[in-house]
């Protein structure tokens, strides 16, 4: 299980991105954080032809199967909506990695039960 954003590990920063000219200012070291599909496939596009590793936001089943398509290495979804995910990622195997948003660590030991493949804190979000 990855445990991105707390202060004991050290992590990559996930960057939000609204634009071609942001990617290109990404720093090699952070990874570039999309909006949902629906308003960012073009960079999401982008990232994969160009190997750039990035996350994508998201809040619906299909987002998430448009996502692994598209060769994100991360989704970032609520807990509810990783619960659905999950099972369709493991039947599919997804490449792409489910992180939850957590604000609080007392939650790491549930999403970990459930076999998610992650947590992410705020503190990873620039």
């Amino acid at each position: 299980m990855q445990i991105i954003g707390h202060p004991w590990i050290e992590h990559p920063k996930f960057n939000k991105i609204f634009s071609l000219g942001d990617i290109t200012e990404n720093k090699e070291d952070e990874v570039v954080l999309l909006e949902p599909l629906v308003e960012s496939h073009d960079l999401a596009t982008h990232c994969k032809s160009n190997n750039v590793s990035f996350a994508v936001t998201v809040n619906t089943l299909k987002g998430a199967l448009f996502a692994n398509s598209l060769g994100a290495t991360y989704m970032v979804c609520e807990k509810d909506m990783a619960f659905i995910i999950h099972p369709i990622a493991e039947q599919y195997l997804f490449d792409t990695q489910i992180l939850v948003l957590i604000h609080d660590e007392k939650e790491i030991e549930q999403i970990a039960r459930l076999g998610i493949d992650g947590v992410i804190f705020p503190e990873a979000l620039i």
